[in-house]
């Protein structure tokens, strides 16, 4: 079903104790398409500067099921650029710099070709920038955020409005406790629930993902990487995994259940089994720098994996 998905597309210089990757393609909108595209058909909603090379659109072209039309040129521009080094054991990271570029501007209008986009992910920007873009879809069927400490800084009372109106909200551990004031995962999830959405997904990195749903609580490791050269775009990649397992999942339409624990796309089972594709394509990202491994990755691979996960996940 069709799933569309707005943020940033950027231009990363990463460095990590196994090398370093400059200027290569990320962003947050870019980790989740690609991770999405293994589930289900992805609709990117984004701009871009002059200096977003054919190289970059190429990376992209290796993703078939990822559909650019929504991405917007406008050649004065800068493309958000970051650049950040990550420690030795890569449980922290330095940022470098930021440089927003087009992120300062007028955001991208979906075309008009997307406008049947039942599935509506909303990428970290500034909450309002994540409202106006909802606002091209009011037959969605379901709608998920993220969001980040900055806006929970800058933008507190913006985003408790997009909450308001969104199915489900994914974050992490001390984003969570920034927006909640709630030092325990569960009752800040509980938390948000009591601000408007139907589930939070609240991220721990290495220690996995804790699910609050109004019909229940559920947790899940991370995969056991044996290989990480880059944990860049991990939690975006999990969030187009989960998005796009819901999104392919979805059957015929049926009317809309504002906000309500049965309805269907967003029920508890459904969000929890949707947790494991997230855990799994992540795992696959954290081994290359930028998009290089799920480029490379075949559907193979990703069942291999998955049925592995069920394994070792299984009581």
């Amino acid at each position: 079903m069709p799933l569309i998905v707005t943020g940033s597309i950027g231009i990363d210089t990463v460095h990590t104790p196994h090398g370093t990757a400059d200027a290569v393609l990320g962003g947050s909108c870019t980790y989740f398409s690609a991770a999405a595209s293994f589930f289900t058909p992805v609709r990117m909603v984004a701009a871009v500067g002059g200096d977003f090379h054919e190289g970059h659109r190429a990376v992209l072209a290796r993703f078939p099921n990822v559909s650019v039309e929504g991405i917007e040129l406008r050649r004065d521009s800068k493309t958000f650029a970051w650049g950040g080094r990550y420690s030795e054991d890569m449980n922290s990271r330095e940022t470098l710099y930021t440089h927003l570029g087009v992120l300062t501007e007028a955001p991208p209008t979906p075309p008009a070709s997307y406008r049947d986009s039942r599935f509506v992910f909303l990428a970290n920007t500034h909450p309002a920038v994540q409202r106006d873009l909802l606002n091209h879809f009011p037959d969605h069927e379901l709608a998920v955020a993220d969001t980040m400490d900055l806006w929970i800084d800058t933008a507190k009372d913006d985003l408790r409005t997009l909450l308001r109106r969104v199915d489900g909200i994914v974050l992490n551990d001390s984003e969570a406790r920034l927006l909640t004031g709630k030092r325990n995962n569960i009752t800040a999830g509980r938390t948000i629930l009591d601000m408007g959405p139907t589930f939070a997904v609240i991220k721990k990195g290495e220690h996995g993902c804790i699910l609050i749903h109004r019909d229940g609580v559920a947790a899940l490791p991370a995969y056991p990487a044996e290989q990480v050269v880059d944990p860049t775009g991990a939690g975006d990649s999990f969030a187009g995994g989960m998005m796009g397992h819901i999104a392919s999942r979805a059957g015929a339409p049926s009317p809309r259940m504002k906000h309500g624990a049965g309805h269907p796309v967003a029920s508890f089972d459904t969000i929890q089994r949707s947790l494991a594709s997230g855990t799994v394509i992540a795992s696959f990202t954290i081994e290359s720098f930028s998009l290089d491994r799920m480029a490379r990755l075949t559907k193979d691979e990703l069942e291999r994996r998955m049925l592995e996960f069920s394994r070792i996940v299984r009581v």
